[in-house]
């Protein structure tokens, strides 16, 4: 077997374990419960699951999706975001590059998939989840062989300043926020990762998702108004991904 493929393998189990952790803690986070030490145990009959319910994927599909003590419908969302953590070791692996690139776009995925998940189901951005990620993309530039990531220390100072100062000028002139407080810390994390180079093309694709989705409403026929919200740290979080693995664009 080529060795691409057991890596892509070996990555896509391993996004597998670190999705059933994420699924947890896009849980626990919000309701600030333990996100390290708790237990896992089922909404339902609040029994502490046994390790054979654990098991990623395969848990879910040999229980049916339901708790293997009181047999109650257990999200999907759980497999959902476990095979999407899995997704992005599978496709961190098959990016290209050295072991480390593998492991610093795999890192930048699984932090950008629980963002994304809490932000759309929160509308919530927390500083626990941006600072560490804007942290993580400076040392993996320097991981990368960049001995003073300037690129990187610029954009993440100049994404922040940016979008706070948008933020500012929106609450100014019509009254109301624009974006939420978590927003520009997370554009600043985005500077960390792909430099300020990256900047623009993060938003033109967090733009295209944001025009995506508001198309999706329309052709199922669902009502849209200006005062709709929509999740701009999750949009965010697909433009960081891609000008990641694919630079910034016309670049």
């Amino acid at each position: 077997m080529p060795q691409p493929v057991v890596i892509a393998i070996l990555m896509g189990l391993l996004g597998a374990v670190v999705g059933s952790f994420l699924a947890a803690v896009s849980v626990r986070l919000p309701r600030e419960e333990g996100v390290v030490f708790g237990r896992s145990r089922c909404m339902s009959c609040e029994r502490t699951l046994a390790p054979a319910h654990l098991v990623p994927v395969l848990s879910w599909i040999w229980l049916k999706g339901k708790c293997g003590w009181c047999r109650a419908a257990i999200s999907p969302r759980y497999i959902l975001i476990e095979l999407a953590a899995s997704a992005i070791g599978v496709w961190a692996a098959l990016a290209g590059g050295d072991w480390v690139f593998v492991a610093a776009t795999a890192l930048l995925g699984w932090q950008l998939l629980l963002i994304a998940i809490i932000d759309a189901e929160n509308f919530w951005l927390p500083d626990i989840l941006t600072w560490p990620l804007a942290v993580t993309g400076l040392i993996a530039a320097a991981a990368l062989g960049q001995a003073i990531p300037w690129a990187q220390i610029i954009g993440a100072v100049g994404g922040f300043g940016s979008l706070w100062l948008l933020a500012w000028a929106y609450k100014r002139m019509r009254g109301r926020d624009g974006l939420g407080g978590g927003d520009p810390f997370l554009f600043g994390a985005a500077g960390a990762w792909v430099g300020w180079m990256g900047l623009p093309s993060v938003l033109l694709w967090a733009c295209a998702a944001g025009f995506a989705i508001v198309v999706a409403r329309l052709i199922v026929r669902r009502a849209v108004s200006g005062s709709d919200r929509l999740p701009f740290g999750t949009l965010l979080a697909v433009g960081i991904w891609l000008t990641w693995l694919y630079g910034p664009i016309g670049v």
